[in-house]
């Protein structure tokens, strides 16, 4: 294949694409350079459909260390391994932008792998992976309904910023990623600084407009290559089949989905898909391909659901559970549920239900992060989310996160940041652990109400409550009508058009999420879908209130205590000594944990009150700045014919000279004094090389 460039003006910065040089043997593929970031992006797909009964697309985000001119910090293992969670979470991003444009009838494989190739450390690779995926799809031959691109929003100084770089991020009120199609808006993650419902819908709005030259410029490039998409064996229905299983399941289908209890509701779903597999085996004994009618029969009684919810609610409002379009479902939240804890938070919200657990440790204990992207740092807020299948009923893996449990962590996690007390305020490592014991509708929302709980029941000082709430959206097939509704769950949640997660406080936004399997929404539906979800989170954080309305003034007695005290940095090496000698001393026989920062702030953590006022004079002693006029009881340690050293402090001595031992005249220091004598002594002077002069003199 040839080589072709193409170069366009974006946002300020050369935006690079070359086809052709990399990767020939994918079904498409691209390398993007935004600045000096550059990403190749791969679209491949297989020959052969896959037996499924889903669209079986891949996307796996790459990042290489070499691309940032790092070599791995792991002593034994220098290879890339497992994805970090960052480039799980962009892999999420770029899965959940390029998803809706897809027919969801293909079964073959598609595999998308954008690999980072060079980072300048200026421009996240994010977005550029992003642009290359749909574009890499868009010069494939893999069927495709694209193009779809992406933009990061910040605000820094009260102006809006297109693809603002890391430094610019740091003090920007928010950082959204916003992707859609020329026409529609399909994905959004966000989080910000409790911001108002206007400024986000504002800051969302300007990046899609934004988006639109991004997808002319994909469209320009496609339109250049002109290849022609594969011809697929698409999934598709036996008509009389379809009448045969509609026929059937309808009626039952509008008694079981309105059952107001989710394990009635769940029973009767199943039941009557038991009754379709009898009906059908019976109608098709002596069919050769009775398995595929089976399997087929399955797909439309999803479809079936699907219709009838849809048509229900917007023709009707007539949701499942009989709430009306804007309802939440019962809420209920709890405090101090766990015995011997440091705070826990239970919050349930219909059958969907979130125990979040605090714990409180060192700032020792701090989270240490090291990527592609990111140099050593310390992370000292954590928020975990844990998803085990008995949670829906289910029997499943349990074990290492997934990347959906991931992705909800993060988005919570995200949500809870803006609220949590600065180290200087609170000097603990905090992390929350949200256990999902039910699920049913936006449990990830739940877990920041939970954690919020947790957080406050614990005595952690945070700013205000966060609360969180999932929307959905039913859209008209002809896309002429639409209801946004409030607190989805069951079939709402998996057979909804949108699923738009928002997290606040009662003055702002501090986290967004939305995923469509449509095309996408406007800007105009997005504000009205954002003024019903203020409604209904300060409805719950009203319920919050009930349990805990502020956080407790006090710790539970089971966590530990964290005291700072102040040092001369210059004398950090006289606390750690040699070889870290005397810092262990301190630790083996206190029982406490030092940490140590650079600009002389030492954090000592204990459970013992006692370990912990006998470690703080420690360090007072061996760090105490002696001026003239002070007096000590102290230790002779060594004599000499001039004078005798005395040790006043741990650490710290001083020299007597002969002539400052006693009022009477001394010949030699050895006539009246010993070693290991106890003497008082008083700081005369310190000369200008620091050293201290005693004097024993009344």
């Amino acid at each position: 294949m040839d080589i072709k460039t193409y170069s366009e003006e974006f946002a300020g910065k050369k935006l690079f694409v070359e086809i052709g040089r990399l990767a020939g043997q994918a079904n498409g593929s691209c390398r993007v350079q935004y600045g000096d970031s550059t990403v190749l992006v791969t679209a491949t797909m297989s020959a052969h459909p896959k037996s499924a009964d889903y669209f079986p697309l891949s996307v796996d985000y790459e990042e290489k260390y070499y691309a940032a001119g790092k070599i791995k910090g792991s002593k034994w293992i220098k290879r890339e391994t497992r994805p970090s969670e960052e480039a799980i979470l962009t892999s999420r991003v770029i899965d959940r932008s390029i998803r809706p444009r897809f027919d969801h009838n293909i079964r073959n494989e598609v595999q998308v792998v954008p690999t980072v190739l060079t980072f300048d450390g200026v421009n996240d690779p994010d977005i550029v992976a992003l642009f290359g995926a749909s574009l890499a799809l868009m010069i494939s031959d893999i069927p495709f309904a694209g193009p779809v691109a992406g933009v990061r929003i910040g605000k820094i100084a009260g102006k809006l910023v297109i693809n603002p770089t890391y430094a610019e991020r740091t003090q920007s009120d928010f950082d959204i990623i916003v992707a859609g199609t020329a026409n529609k808006i399909n994905m959004i993650e966000a989080g910000g600084k409790i911001i108002p419902e206007k400024d986000m819908a504002e800051a969302i709005n300007h990046g899609f407009k934004e988006i639109q030259k991004l997808t002319k410029l994909q469209q320009k490039i496609a339109d250049d290559f002109k290849v022609e998409k594969k011809k697929l064996d698409i999934f598709s229905h036996d008509e009389a089949l379809h009448k045969l299983v509609s026929d059937f399941v309808a009626p039952r289908l509008e008694k079981v989905l309105y059952t107001p209890h989710k394990q009635e509701y769940v029973e009767g779903l199943h039941r009557t898909q038991d009754e379709l597999a009898e009906y059908i085996k019976e109608q098709f004994k002596e069919h050769p391909e009775l398995d595929g009618k089976l399997k087929e029969a399955n797909v439309i009684f999803e479809e079936e659901i699907d219709r009838i919810v849809h048509k229900n609610i917007l023709e009707s409002e007539k949701r499942p559970d009989g709430r009306k379009v804007d309802e939440l479902r019962a809420i209920n939240a709890e405090v101090a549920v766990l015995p011997h804890s440091h705070g826990t938070g239970l919050f349930n919200r219909g059958t969907t239900q979130a125990l979040s657990s605090l714990t409180l440790a060192a700032p020792g204990m701090e989270q240490w992060i090291e990527t592609m992207e990111i140099e050593l740092t310390k992370k000292r807020f954590m928020h975990h989310y844990v998803f085990p299948p008995f949670s829906v009923g289910e029997v499943g893996r349990m074990g290492f996160a997934g990347r959906r449990e991931i992705g909800h962590g993060a988005l919570a996690e995200r949500a809870l940041e803006p609220i949590i007390p600065s180290k200087e305020e609170f000097p603990y490592t905090i992390r929350v652990v949200s256990e999902i014991l039910s699920s049913n509708g936006s449990s990830s929302m739940a877990s920041v109400c939970g954690a919020s709980l947790a957080l406050m029941d614990g005595g952690v000082p945070v700013k205000t409550p966060a609360a969180g709430i999932a929307m959905g959206l039913m859209f008209s097939a002809e896309g002429d009508k639409y209801k946004v509704l409030t607190d989805i769950q069951g079939p709402e949640d998996h057979h909804g058009d949108m699923d738009l997660k928002v997290a606040g406080t009662r003055d702002g936004i501090t986290a967004m999420q939305m995923d469509v399997k449509i095309e996408g929404i406007t800007p105009e539906i997005l504000e009205k879908a954002l003024e019903q979800t203020k409604k209904a989170r300060l409805e719950i954080l009203d319920h919050m209130a009930k349990a805990i309305s502020e956080p407790r003034k006090e710790l539970s007695s089971f966590a530990p205590r964290v005291k700072i005290i102040k040092i001369n940095p210059e004398k950090i090496r006289t606390v750690i000594g040699p070889q870290g000698k005397m810092i262990n001393e301190i630790i083996d026989k206190t029982g406490v944990q030092i940490d140590i920062e650079d600009d002389g702030s030492v954090f000592i953590t204990s459970d013992s009150a006692e370990g912990m006022k006998k470690a703080i004079l420690w360090i007072e002693d061996i760090t105490y700045e002696a001026k003239p006029g002070d007096e000590f009881d102290g230790k002779v340690v060594k004599i000499m014919d001039f004078g005798a050293f005395v040790e006043f402090k741990p650490g710290q001595d001083g020299m007597v000279h002969v002539s400052e031992i006693s009022n009477e005249h001394i010949r030699r220091p050895s006539d009246v004094l010993k070693i290991g004598q106890s003497v008082h002594v008083r700081v005369k002077n310190i000369d200008e090389y620091g050293r201290i002069n005693l004097s024993m003199k009344k």
